[in-house]
């Protein structure tokens, strides 16, 4: 029977001395040697390489006061966390209760840090946020960059957060980031049955510009914003379009397209949006409309074709009828003319001239050539 107890502890190690399972002390490195008539003695070696104090009897240990000097204590509360870096890297987040770290043998940091607002904002988030055992603690959420985000704590509007990388403690508070995109829409408003003024039936293909001003109004005021523009512009177009008949909206598309913009951007404001712009793409016809409509234009085509016609035909004559009064009133004019003419024959190529008979004793064609000539 052994009435001994030897026992060594290597310079990276610590003993914890018990005796009837009451903690007595720390023994330092080296050979300790007890005596144990009754085996009540036991030394737990555990080895200062893994900086974290772990034991079944912490709190024992801790409130003897015997790791003065030896070890740190962090005793966290419910809403404490800690962040703990080891040689100058970030190792862990440590959640409310009790924890010892050895002194001396590692350089351990420890930040403790209040959960109770809910979000975590630290100068060295990102690295913090890449820790794989951080996950545990924290929620984050990445605002890209042409996007805002709303903020809501239990279910309370907070802010609206600029793009970037944002943590929030779980377990604490209900938080929750909704993305909004502010890049400019664009929304086709497609195939829309329309009856104009004089009843006409007609489908009309618009498109909608659009993007978010509002971002806390864009979440609250509606649940799905696009589906509210589409809405809003279909209530829109029907009520202007049923108020013109068809020729008038028509010739003046672009009126109305521009009364479309400034009716949907009214109620638009409602939703946390700006209305870039409103278009007006294809208006289709029903078949028999549109046979007719092109029996129309034919027909118009034609009149007024036939307008400048006669409008030309009367030009021309009214300028005949004044050349021949200015001829009669000038018989020298009349001469000239006559040259004219017989130059032009005379160049356009072989000239016959038929001569008649001098019959009554009338001067012949012959003579009057020959007296022109």
């Amino acid at each position: 029977m052994k009435f001994y107890q030897t026992y060594r502890i290597r310079s990276y190690e610590m003993g914890l001395l018990f005796r009837r399972d009451e903690f007595i002390g720390v023994l330092q490195p080296g050979r300790h040697r007890f005596v144990d008539l009754f085996g009540t003695i036991r030394v737990d070696v555990v080895s200062r390489r893994d900086p974290w104090l772990q034991h079944e009897r912490l709190d024992l240990i801790v409130k003897s006061g015997a790791l003065a000097g030896h070890a740190e204590v962090v005793d966290l509360d419910d809403h404490q966390r800690a962040l703990v870096w080891i040689d100058q890297r970030f190792q862990q987040i440590l959640s409310p209760g009790l924890h010892v770290y050895w002194t001396g043998f590692k350089q351990v940091q420890v930040e403790v840090v209040d959960a109770r607002n809910g979000r975590f904002d630290h100068r060295d988030f990102k690295v913090i946020a890449r820790n794989a055992l951080a996950t545990k603690f924290l929620e984050t959420c990445v605002v890209e960059r042409y996007a805002v985000g709303v903020l809501f704590v239990d279910g309370r509007f907070v802010e609206v957060l600029p793009p970037g990388q944002y943590g929030f403690w779980k377990g604490h508070v209900d938080a929750r980031i909704v993305a909004v995109d502010q890049r400019e829409v664009a929304l086709d408003v497609s195939g829309q049955e329309l009856m104009t003024a004089d009843k006409v039936s007609l489908r009309l293909n618009a498109t909608v510009n659009y993007q978010i001003s509002d971002a806390q109004r864009a979440v609250c005021q509606t649940e799905d914003v696009r589906q509210a523009v589409y809405r809003e512009a279909q209530l829109i177009l029907r009520a202007i379009v049923g108020a013109r008949e068809l020729d008038a909206f028509l010739v003046d598309k672009d009126s109305v397209a521009l009364e479309i913009e400034n009716g949907l951007r009214q109620r638009a404001m409602a939703f946390g949006l700006h209305i870039a712009s409103v278009g007006i793409r294809d208006v289709i016809l029903p078949g028999e409309m549109k046979e007719l409509m092109n029996k129309v234009t034919e027909a118009k085509k034609a009149a007024e074709a036939n307008l400048i016609f006669r409008r030309e035909e009367t030009a021309a004559m009214r300028s005949q009828a004044n050349t021949a009064k200015l001829l009669a009133d000038n018989p020298m004019l009349m001469r000239l003319r006559e040259w004219e003419v017989l130059e032009k024959i005379a160049t356009a190529g072989h000239l016959q001239v038929l001569i008649g008979d001098k019959s009554n004793g009338e001067k012949g064609l012959a003579d009057k050539v020959i007296n022109l000539l």
